[in-house]
């Protein structure tokens, strides 16, 4: 699932969200939290994994999204 993990860092331009093996940011922000919002909005359609890192570079957090059930199951019960 590495190909879904996507990476907030520090940037010379603010804070970047970057999806993992990819060359280019997906995008560049202003502050950590919208780099974070950025990213998790993206995860929560396909799943992945979110790692924030802090302004020296060392991880921060990480937080496993689960991707959007169109067709949940249905409870059988009820």
């Amino acid at each position: 699932m590495s190909k879904n993990n996507y990476w907030v860092s520090p940037s010379e331009e603010g804070w970047k969200a970057k999806r993992e093996g990819a060359e280019r940011a997906a995008g560049v922000f202003d502050s950590q939290k919208e780099a974070e919002n950025f990213a998790r909005n993206i995860l929560q359609s396909r799943g992945g994994e979110l790692i924030t890192q802090n302004r020296q570079g060392e991880i921060r957090s990480k937080d496993t999204i689960n991707s959007f059930d169109q067709c949940p199951p249905r409870d059988r019960e009820n």
